[in-house]
């Protein structure tokens, strides 16, 4: 899967994502007359905030992608809240979102693949140094590269907006974006063909798969 961007990577470093929805309950009391006898919600929210700030500090660089790791970070955080409620006489209710997002495991043998079809095309790549220090955002198709081998390509479209804004979005309508974007298609299409017709590339990318997987301590039960 291929996603529009300001510059053409074989893939960049997208994150696994948990959502929590946090809600603190105080009690209300009368400002000027009985504050002691409030309990203030808002305290709370901006004491989790503060915490969450000073766990940045604390964070591995791998705990904003790794999958593996998305559970140790959730407990933190969670602590971060209950401590808030805590120091401040709240409740809380913390509920995790039910589907987390895994991250990308950018299959190495496929992406070289991708890159030699897309040099032909005349694409030309950031590095791979460049790549590694340009986190991106949370797919659910990082899910998906846990269950087959799989690369998440970004493209140029002719534009330096940013994504997901109106500039972009005129941008990505655009007649020349649509060049750039057939393009990125033509050399996924290269790519999948050279899946079917070589063997050997088809046995690397199962070799890829299989050492991701146990780096990620994960186990396919598709396999």
């Amino acid at each position: 899967m291929a996603h529009p961007s300001q510059e053409n990577a074989v893939y960049l470093p997208d994150a696994a994502e948990h959502d929590v929805t946090v809600k603190y309950y105080g009690k209300a009391s009368h400002a000027a007359a009985y504050p002691w006898e409030g309990v203030n919600a808002l305290d709370a929210a901006v004491l989790a905030y503060n915490n969450l700030s000073v766990l940045r500090q604390q964070m591995k660089p791998t705990w904003r992608v790794h999958v593996k790791e998305l559970p140790v970070l959730t407990k933190k955080a969670e602590d971060c809240f209950r401590a808030a409620a805590l120091a401040t006489g709240c409740t809380v209710e913390i509920k995790g979102g039910a589907h987390d997002y895994y991250n990308v495991l950018p299959n190495k043998s496929l992406w070289k693949a991708y890159m030699e079809n897309g040099k032909k095309l005349g694409i030309e790549f950031i590095s791979e140094d460049v790549m590694l220090n340009s986190p991106s955002g949370s797919t659910d198709f990082g899910n998906v590269t846990f269950v087959v081998p799989g690369i998440h390509p970004y493209f140029y479209i002719g534009s330096n907006a940013l994504n997901h804004t109106e500039q972009y979005t005129e941008a990505a309508g655009a007649h020349e974006a649509q060049f750039y974007t057939l393009r990125t298609a033509k050399a996924l299409a290269m790519t999948a063909l050279d899946v079917i017709f070589k063997p050997e590339l088809l046995e690397s990318i199962r070799e890829d798969f299989r050492l991701q997987l146990q780096e990620e301590e994960f186990l396919n039960t598709v396999e």
